[in-house]
């Protein structure tokens, strides 16, 4: 009966480190495809952050422009500048005046 109780004994213990070996290669399995995936995701959360910087940028340089045309309207409602930009480029001049030419 020793004989069959050892060898019962043999038989568990071999069939424990088996499913012990089955477990560990799924893990394995496991452990290289969460590996895998987070190695893709970070690359993809590299590629739209400087996606996102060059769209910032963007957004900067047309809010920069933006604001320079939003002066130049207000600048455009101005009489005095008007008359300016009359004198300067139109070379006119107002009634009264005598314009000056340099040659």
């Amino acid at each position: 009966m020793t004989n069959t109780t050892q060898a019962n004994k043999a038989n568990a213990y071999e069939g424990t480190k088996r499913r012990l070996k089955i477990w560990f290669v799924i893990v394995a399995l496991f452990m290289g495809w969460a590996l895998y995936t987070l190695y893709t995701q970070i690359g993809q959360r590299d590629e739209a952050e400087l996606r996102l910087a060059e769209v910032q940028q963007k957004i900067d340089k047309a809010s920069k422009q933006m604001d320079e045309l939003q002066l130049q309207v207000d600048r455009l409602n101005d009489p005095e500048y008007i008359a300016q930009l009359a004198t300067k480029d139109l070379n006119l001049v107002r009634e009264g005046e005598k314009p000056i030419r340099v040659k």
